[in-house]
């Protein structure tokens, strides 16, 4: 007899299925935090840069737009690669999540069927 009980056998497919799904799952959490945290850090380097202005707007004594326009050009970068980096990040966590779960509905499938079978031979046998 390959298993003495069905819920040894129901145990072990589950663990088998919690194996491949942390397997496959492996790097969402990294998509994931990139996403949610690059526009922050976009948004920092936008508040430095304009930061910087303002403190070079102070130092001169008046406004000109040469005191102006370094730092809040290298701001709006700052806020474009923010957003740069986290758009494909979420779009890339979306695609793979979606991919897990019709991997994951798959494999239970295959797990319920593999398990009748088995269970039907260990009773025929």
């Amino acid at each position: 007899m390959l298993f003495r009980s069905e819920s040894q056998l129901t145990r072990r497919l589950r663990d088998a299925l919690h194996r491949g799904l942390a397997h496959l799952q492996f790097g969402q959490v990294l998509l994931a935090s990139i996403g949610s945290t690059a526009p922050f850090v976009g948004l920092f380097g936008t508040v430095w840069g304009i930061y910087h202005a303002l403190i070079a707007i102070s130092a001169a004594g008046s406004i000109t737009i040469e005191k102006v326009a370094g730092p809040v050009g290298e701001a709006l970068i700052m806020t474009a690669a923010g957003i740069a980096v986290a758009i494909p990040a979420v779009l890339a966590y979306n695609v793979f999540g979606k991919w897990v779960a019709a991997s994951e509905a798959e494999l239970e499938g295959f797990a319920h069927d593999l398990r009748e079978m088995v269970l039907d031979q260990q009773r025929i046998g």
